[in-house]
């Protein structure tokens, strides 16, 4: 759907794209089956030309996603694990293949379909993004989970002086950017918004926020890309994250920690687990306390949160955890050739 890494918004293509970069880094030999469109140090097999959500001609999703898995199938023999991170959509195929692979879980899991399809494939390994992702889907074979991380060296901490909180991600009902307009407003504060509007979310967009970008302490600024996001969130006092559902990770919390940002969440899905309270942020029950921990943010020091993303959530650490689920999977060899 989305290019490696992904040209503007795209969360699990940008992992994807930090893993890949850092195995190889660290001596790897890793294929990468993505969109043509891919950047990569590793060996790109393209699955389509370009990314499916930029190519108008790309009506039908699924056909690429099927030949992709194909691919991967016949050439299964070559590697030493393949790492999914298209859900379920290779069980079928890879479970007969004989090769070890593992899939992360990069989406929600509370969806009623899924329980009996991992009835079906009780045995095949996944892994989590976050603790509280599992717990609508306590029946899946977790081998383990393993936070995001991102390079250190993508993003730089900065002053946090632009007078402003900072809002990034999409526009949609479950990202909640009406509530952090509404925090902002509350605590006195101009907001920035970064964000991409989905189709599936154009109505609510229309009926439930346009009217909101006219007042003037709101700047809505579209989508970013990463070569503009150490200043969007360097110079920002503190990021809004106040989501309305069980978020599985939430990526926009480590960019900003990655820039000495501090981050306001709801205690929703991953947030305690991302958020170190009073060290890297609040995590807060409702506006009222958002509100109030805008006011503490000139408590945070922005190179302690700077520090503490280095140290929890940095690519290599990551890299190393997915190594560790690699040799289990295949006995304990060290991993060479790996598909992702």
């Amino acid at each position: 759907m989305e290019a490696v890494p992904p040209k503007l918004y795209g969360g699990t293509e940008r992992i994807v794209s930090y893993l890949t970069e850092e195995l190889v880094r660290m001596g790897h030999e890793v294929t990468l089956f993505a969109s043509g469109d891919s950047e990569t140090s590793a060996k790109l097999e393209p699955c389509w030309p370009q990314a499916m959500r930029l190519d108008e001609g790309a009506r039908d999703y699924l056909a690429p996603h099927v030949m992709m898995v194909e691919k991967i199938a016949r050439r299964a023999h070559e590697f030493d694990i393949v790492h999914l991170h298209i859900d379920y959509l290779g069980y079928p195929i890879m479970d007969r293949s004989g090769i070890p692979f593992v899939t992360t879980l990069h989406g929600r899991l509370d969806l009623p379909v899924l329980p009996p399809l991992y009835e079906l494939f009780a045995h095949v390994p996944v892994v989590s993004i976050s603790d509280s992702q599992r717990r609508p889907l306590p029946g899946a074979n977790y081998v383990d989970t393993i936070y995001h991380g991102l390079p250190e060296t993508l993003l730089s901490q900065g002053p946090g002086d632009g007078g402003y909180l900072a809002f990034i991600g999409r526009i949609s009902p479950e990202k909640a950017p009406d509530a952090a307009i509404r925090i902002a407003a509350a605590a006195g504060w101009k907001i920035r918004i970064a964000a991409k509007i989905d189709n599936a979310d154009k109505v609510y967009f229309e009926e439930k926020i346009r009217h909101l970008f006219e007042l003037p302490y709101v700047e809505y600024i579209g989508e970013i890309n990463d070569s503009e996001k150490t200043e969007f969130l360097g110079n920002a006092a503190g990021l809004l994250f106040p989501i309305a559902w069980s978020e599985p990770f939430g990526l926009a919390m480590i960019e900003a920690m990655a820039c000495g940002t501090p981050v306001i969440a709801m205690r929703n899905g991953s947030v305690p687990e991302v958020v170190d309270e009073g060290v890297t942020g609040f995590v807060v029950e409702n506006e009222e306390e958002a509100v109030a921990a805008v006011r503490r943010l000139p408590e945070l020091d922005r190179d302690t949160v700077r520090r503490t993303f280095e140290t929890r959530f940095g690519a290599r650490r990551m890299a190393e955890d997915y190594l560790e689920v690699y040799r289990g999977l295949i006995g304990g060899k060290r991993p060479k050739l790996v598909a992702v």
